[in-house]
Formats: C-alpha cells, sequence, structure tokens
C-alpha cells in the first residue's frame, strides 16, 4: 500500500527551512525548561527532606550511605545505668532541635572474647537503627525486618551490621537495635524486680519493637508487615518471643530464626539465680538486703569481670530464663499447648556450625588429634550417667569413623554440627524446631552450606591458624546479609568471591520476597517448598543450590534414637 502524504498543515514543520525549523526546536525547549527545572527542584527537595524524620522523642537527620538512608543511634529507651540497673526499659528523654543520626550507638556493656571481639563499657546502650531505600514514592510502606544480633547473649553489637544490602535487594526498611547483655541482661537474682528477673535483654528488645511499630511509618516502613529475626542468641531471643504471644501480640507478622533450635532447654528462674548469686559473691554484695544497692553501687567492669570468671568456659551461662512474666513458658510447653504466635517462619541454620567452637578450642591449645578423638567424645556425649551406660560415646565413634580426608578436629566439629546435647546450635534440633512449627504455620527451612564462606579473621582470629578446613561454620552466613560483617564495629571483613555473592543475591531475594509476602521466592532461584516432605530443606551452596533431605544428611535418626527426649 503506497504511503499517504500528511495533509497540508498536519506538520507544519515539514518543509520549513532548516534555520526556522531549529528556531522553533529551541523556543519549544525554552519553554518547556522551566518547567523541567522546577520538577528536579521539587525531586531534590523531596529527596533532602527525606533526611529529616519525626520520631515520637524528636526529630532525626540521617545520611545517605551505601545508596541507603540511614539514621543511626536513635535512643528507644533511657540509658539503663544507675538505679535503672536491672529495671526494664523506660521512656528515652525527649530531644529539642534535630538529633544526628549519622553514628551508631555503642554497643552494650560486655568484655572483648576469643581474641576478635570489641570491649564496651558504655550502659547508656539502648539505641536504634533504620535504613530506608534512597527513593521511593510517595506515602508508599515498606516491609520491615527487624534484626536481632547474636553474640551468646554476652556480646555482639548493632554497630557490626551492614543493613543496606536488605534494604536495596530485599526492597525493605531493615531495622536493628542494641539490648542489655550478660550481668546486666540476662542475669538473675533474688533481689532483681521477680517478674523480669534474668530477661531484661527480651524486654529491651520488645521495649524496640514497640519502638517500631509506633515510629516506623515516619520512615516509610508499614508498622503492619514486620518481620523479626535474628542468628544465635538473637534468634534464640525469636523463639522467646514467639512462646510469649501475650506479649508480643500485633509487633510483628513474621519470623526469622537462623542458628538457634528453639527447643533447647533454658534454666529455670530457681537454678539461674543460683548464678546470679555467685557473681553478687564474687563482688561482695553477699547482703540479701542491701543486695540490689550493693550491685548497683559496684563498678561496671568489675561487675563483667565477676560474670566472667564465674561463667568460665560454659558457652550458654546467660541465656534467657523461663518462669518469669517475660518468658511465661518453655518453647516446648508453648507447642505442646498452642501458646505460641501463629506465622510464617524461615528456620535454619549452617552445615559446619560448631567447627567454629572446635577451632576455639584447637586456637586455645586444646587440641584434636586420632589419639585423643575419643577422649572428646567421652566429654561431649558421655557426661551423664546415662550415656555412659548406653556407651554413647563409643556408638558416635563407630557410626562417624575417622576419614584419612577429613582432620580430626573438623570431625569432630560436623559429629557435634550435625547434633550435641549441650547447645541449640545442631542441625538435628533445627529440623524437629522447624517441624513442631510447622503444625502451626507454614515453616521455611533452609541450610547454609557455602564452605568457601569467609571464616578466617572474621568469625574466628585470623592467627593462630587452627590447621583444619573451617567450611561454613557459625555465623559464617551473616556475611551473605549484611556485607563485610566483621564481629568488630569496623565492618572491614572481605568481599565476597563471585559464587558466594552469587548466593548472597539469592539469599537477599528470598528473605526480601519472604518479607513481603511470607513465601520466599526469588527469580531464577528453585522453588522452596514448605517443610514437611522429607526433600524440602533449601540448601545454600554454590552451583547445588536446591532442595534436599537434611534429616538423612545429618543422620538425624540415629541421633534421635539416643536423645529421644530432644528430637521427638
Amino acid at each position: 500500500m503506497p504511503l499517504r502524504t500528511p495533509e497540508r498543515g498536519a506538520f507544519p514543520e515539514i518543509g520549513m527551512p532548516l534555520n526556522q525549523r531549529i528556531r522553533l526546536a529551541l523556543a519549544i525547549t525554552l519553554s518547556l525548561l522551566p518547567l523541567l527545572v522546577h520538577a528536579e527542584s521539587v525531586a531534590r527537595k523531596s529527596l533532602a527532606a527525606s533526611t529529616l524524620v519525626k520520631t515520637e522523642s524528636g526529630q532525626v537527620r540521617g545520611i545517605y550511605r551505601h545508596d541507603v538512608l540511614e539514621f543511626r543511634g536513635i535512643p528507644y529507651a533511657a540509658s539503663p545505668a544507675g538505679k535503672l540497673r536491672w529495671e526494664p526499659p523506660q521512656a528515652p528523654t525527649r530531644w529539642t532541635g534535630v538529633r544526628d543520626a549519622s553514628r551508631f550507638g555503642s554497643a552494650c556493656p560486655q568484655v572483648a572474647r576469643f581474641g576478635l571481639t570489641e570491649a564496651s563499657s558504655n550502659e547508656d546502650c539502648l539505641t536504634i537503627n533504620v535504613s530506608a531505600p534512597k527513593l521511593r514514592q510517595s506515602g508508599e510502606k515498606l516491609p520491615v525486618i527487624v534484626w536481632i544480633h547474636g553474640g551468646a547473649f554476652v556480646g555482639g553489637g548493632s554497630n557490626q551490621y551492614r543493613l543496606d544490602a536488605l534494604v536495596r535487594q530485599g526492597k525493605v526498611v531493615a531495622v536493628s537495635m542494641n539490648y542489655r547483655l550478660g550481668v546486666f541482661g540476662f542475669m538473675a537474682h533474688p533481689a532483681f524486680p521477680a517478674a523480669y528477673n534474668g530477661d531484661l535483654g527480651l524486654e529491651d528488645q520488645r521495649a524496640a519493637l514497640r519502638w517500631v511499630k509506633r515510629n516506623i511509618a515516619a520512615f516509610g516502613g508499614d508498622p503492619d508487615n514486620v518481620t523479626v529475626g535474628g542468628e544465635s542468641a538473637g534468634g534464640g531471643s525469636v523463639c522467646q518471643h514467639l512462646a510469649s504471644p501475650e506479649h508480643v501480640e500485633g509487633l510483628f507478622q513474621k519470623a526469622l530464626v537462623q542458628s538457634a533450635g528453639c527447643l533447647q532447654p533454658l534454666p529455670t528462674l530457681e537454678d539461674a539465680q543460683q548464678f546470679g548469686l555467685k557473681v553478687a559473691a564474687e563482688v561482695g554484695c553477699t547482703d540479701s538486703v542491701t543486695a540490689l544497692q550493693c550491685l548497683r553501687k559496684t563498678p561496671l567492669k568489675i561487675l563483667l569481670d565477676a560474670g566472667t570468671k564465674v561463667a568460665g568456659s560454659a558457652v550458654m551461662s546467660f541465656s534467657p530464663v523461663v518462669g518469669t512474666q517475660t518468658v511465661p513458658r518453655s518453647v516446648s510447653e508453648a507447642l505442646k499447648t498452642g501458646q505460641i504466635v501463629k506465622l510464617p517462619l524461615i528456620m535454619g541454620g549452617t552445615r559446619d556450625e560448631l567447627r567454629l567452637y572446635v577451632g576455639y578450642d584447637v586456637q586455645a591449645g586444646h587440641t584434636v588429634t586420632a589419639e585423643n578423638f575419643m577422649d572428646w567424645l567421652q566429654k561431649v556425649y558421655g557426661s551423664t550417667e546415662r550415656e555412659r551406660q548406653q556407651q554413647i560415646p563409643a556408638q558416635v565413634a563407630q557410626a562417624y569413623p575417622l576419614l584419612d580426608d577429613v582432620a580430626p578436629p573438623a570431625q569432630l566439629g560436623s559429629i557435634m554440627s550435625d547434633f550435641t546435647p549441650h547447645v541449640g546450635i545442631n542441625n538435628c534440633l533445627y529440623l524437629r524446631t522447624g517441624a513442631a512449627f510447622a503444625r502451626y504455620a507454614p515453616v521455611y527451612q533452609f541450610e547454609f552450606a557455602d564452605r568457601n564462606a569467609p571464616v578466617l579473621g572474621v568469625g574466628i582470629p585470623a592467627q593462630p591458624d587452627p590447621g583444619f578446613e573451617l567450611g561454613a561454620v557459625h555465623s559464617s552466613e551473616l556475611n551473605y546479609l549484611f556485607p563485610n560483617l566483621s564481629n568488630t564495629a569496623k565492618i572491614d571483613a572481605p568481599d565476597l568471591a563471585p559464587a558466594s555473592q552469587a548466593i548472597a543475591d539469592l539469599m537477599l531475594a528470598y528473605w526480601g520476597s519472604f518479607a513481603h509476602t511470607g513465601s520466599p521466592r526469588a527469580e531464577g532461584g528453585p522453588v522452596w517448598s514448605r517443610l514437611g516432605l522429607p526433600d524440602s530443606v533449601m540448601r545454600f551452596e554454590p552451583g547445588k543450590t536446591n532442595l534436599y533431605n537434611a534429616w538423612e544428611g545429618h543422620h538425624c535418626d540415629f541421633w534421635r534414637a539416643r536423645y529421644p527426649e530432644r528430637l521427638m
């Protein structure tokens, strides 16, 4: 069909001399320029204004960093020092003017551990951090992820975690906070307020969650779409919140539990108070009438050192206490009675969890060799009369024979990573925990298995080299969610290798999708099924990420036959 000639006058510029067409185009451009300048000015003003946010306590000014908008070090509670030591968190003091929110607040008081982490002596530490996308649509409400840091309830801090990757790739508003630790947050004593005795760190976390509920909309977050998550002690904290629905109703709608077996028994208040009495005796506060006043006057460092001395080498000397108003029931009881928060969950841990702690032992001079391997098994699996009578150490040795291509310390760490009765950091307990929660709500189980994850100099001091493959140890997945995490405020761990970064991108996509919808999905990634069938655990491993049978992979039938009270 021949092309039709445009009607005369439809395009008057056709046929104009070139110089006239240029003048016409210039005139049109100049006429539009004020509109373009005004639009750009409005956008810039809107972008600049977003660094200033009004919270219930006063205005804060954030900063653009890592291509997101960050607010750091905002008080969510008053300083728990002086008369507020061992009291529940109190409202922060309001401020006038604009508070600088460009820097993290101090980590809560703690001693340095493992020759790697950093000490802190500042009790004024109850601060919260918020990171949000650099740009968002007007009125848009984004899902919120609230992260609770780990550290065995005695260490760690939110100043170790960059939240920007979660924000950018998960398209969420991300939050982290500090909470009281050790003798100040998880030590019980007969003189402390009975309702919160030994559980003040959990009360701090709940105060932070309530702050999020009241304030997060000002940062672009949806207060009715909050995912609470944590790893290790942070994951264990989430477990206790899930078992206390009467105290957390409406504060979160989804949860992430990483490297925490919620079914691990916790001390009762009566037992925990015996530990607190020993710490008090260590600092000379033995009079029951004046003990609280005496402890409040004791210098911070003396209390920290006393707690460290009484705890000794026990990993879980400090932990939440069952039997208070804060933690009215154990997770096991809550799951049996249905007194549990019923919501979608991501749960799981790392393939080689406890190789990290074997590495610490080796660095401390406690060698693991073929010659003393049985002694180690006796120590881990033969500490009770029942274990000795049933010869469990010998059965473990037979089920897990030493191999020429696996160093004895690595083998010991792998056995303990499958199951150990002494700490809730093991894969069979994760799987039983997931199955128990799956009776009430969707559970998506995972296992992090990238043995190229950075560990030396990150999760464990680089020197002395423990001399065996550490692999995907406890906390090694954190670098994949929080870039360059080094367990210090420097946040200077090396970037991930390309294959590992691909795993990180996939995890961030799943975690972000879960925060949006309660169902983890990732473009280009395998479909992540709910926990139920044997092959329903998502294993994150370079080139091999897919669903697999973790129960079989960690020999959990073997362990359940020997520890039925823990794994039924």
